[in-house]
């Protein structure tokens, strides 16, 4: 892990002031906030329709109100199953790196993004249990070969910082959408009232941790880091697609189903309004050098 100090500025030691005593004021307790009902309404929506991902294409006409009502109930498990995956390998990052060599400047505000995020999956995985009576299991990307430090330790927040973005763009629409539970939509605003913090301060030190990669290493391995990039970010999207999640819901074959959401274009207007904002940062920083993603 590298050692070389952070490039920090007095705007990045201005933003961790500022989201730290954010993060006291704004501080709740989780384990007593949330009066959890003994079920949830199965005859109503869990996520907002136009959050489903067989939204935009013939099947979300095709399968009918009941089974978008039962797949909304199954796609909200995943939605929640997938954030307690990728927050528990995140914590197992930022905790390796916490007070280490290179992280001496944010390490203080590491603290209330530990805390917050461990706390953030009990109640993902709680609601899971209580609701869905399962946790969807998760597959992890693997890296293509071994990093520099200094490129492990980019990808490590640009991983984080995209998870969180692309997170936030459900939280905030669930949030808001009056048609879904109260226990839903408290689980989602309480989470993008909290990620909002995490997605100011990463942008930050992503584009430090970029400026420092940079310097270290050639043009050829940048670029490889963005192909790398761009193939986490295809993956992640497409970790939405779930077959279980549409066995799950009554599906008659959906492995089937799957592969023809993935191929149909009609989906890719909605994937992009998804990760809309991350890709954009990304683009402006130079961490990629235009927007086209593969297919994998």
């Amino acid at each position: 892990m590298s050692t070389t100090a952070l490039p920090v500025t007095d705007r990045f030691r201005e933003v961790l002031d500022r989201l730290s005593e954010k993060a006291i004021e704004d501080y709740y307790n989780p384990y007593q906030h949330f009066d959890w009902p003994d079920a949830l309404d199965e005859n109503r929506m869990w996520m907002s329709p136009e959050l489903l991902t067989p939204y935009g294409t013939r099947h979300f006409d095709e399968l009918g109100e009941q089974t978008l009502i039962r797949l909304s109930k199954w796609e909200s498990v995943n939605f929640y199953s997938l954030n307690v995956h990728g927050i528990r390998e995140l914590l197992i990052e930022v905790v390796g790196r916490i007070h280490m060599p290179g992280f001496e400047v944010p390490s203080d505000f590491f603290h209330h993004f530990i805390g917050e995020e461990n706390e953030h999956m009990w109640f993902f995985a709680e609601f899971c249990r209580r609701y869905g009576n399962k946790i969807y299991g998760s597959t992890a990307m693997r890296a293509d070969s071994a990093w520099e430090p200094e490129v492990e330790n980019f990808l490590v927040f640009a991983r984080i910082l995209f998870f969180e973005e692309l997170v936030d763009h459900y939280n905030t629409r669930m949030a808001q959408d009056t048609s879904l539970c109260d226990t839903i939509r408290q689980v989602n605003r309480l989470h993008h009232q909290d990620e909002s913090r995490h997605i100011a301060f990463g942008r930050e030190l992503v584009a430090l941790l970029f400026t420092r990669m940079r310097e270290a290493v050639g043009e050829e391995r940048l670029r490889e880091v963005e192909a790398y990039l761009k193939r986490y970010v295809v993956f992640s999207v497409n970790s939405l697609y779930n077959p279980h999640v549409y066995r799950d819901a009554g599906i008659a074959d959906p492995l089937a189903l799957r592969n023809a959401l993935i191929a149909d274009e009609a989906r890719r207007a909605h994937e992009r309004r998804a990760i809309r904002k991350p890709l954009a940062f990304f683009l402006k920083t130079g961490i990629f050098t235009d927007d086209t993603l593969p297919a994998i």
